[in-house]
């Protein structure tokens, strides 16, 4: 199972660059729970569901000219996918060239993705995944 999941990680970032919500509905349950590094919502409590999903693209195209996800390194963590990358962007308004780094755990379900938590930190991730550098 540990590949699989590891492609369905990479599916699910490359759907994201391209902000295609409709491979969404292959890749992620029903329930889906995503919790960005940087939520723009107010509540800040993520975004759920296929509709949180496209709440996010408008959000995200809202805020930047550009924004992508470029993943280093897939590990495969128990029942979780833990991805090290980094994001390029450019904001909307500024024009300001962003390149950060960047980790994501991906928590699986019934060989699809039921939560994505993502982080600054490469050590906050590792963490979450109950593994430490």
């Amino acid at each position: 199972m540990s590949q699989e999941t590891v492609e369905v990680a990479k599916r699910a970032t490359l759907a994201f660059n391209r902000r295609d919500d409709d491979s969404y509905d292959e890749i992620f349950t029903q329930d889906f729970e995503w919790f960005p590094a940087f939520p723009t919502t107010l509540e800040s409590e993520g975004y759920r569901g296929r509709e949180g999903v496209e709440r996010y693209f408008e959000e995200i195209s809202d805020t930047w000219d550009e924004f992508r996800v470029v993943h280093d390194e897939y590990r495969q963590v128990g029942g979780s996918v833990l991805m090290l990358a980094r994001f390029e962007g450019r904001g909307k308004t500024s024009g300001v060239a962003v390149d950060s780094t960047l980790a994501a755990a991906y928590d699986f379900r019934d060989g699809k993705i039921s939560q994505i938590r993502v982080f600054f930190s490469r050590d906050e991730a590792l963490k979450a995944v109950g593994l430490e550098e």
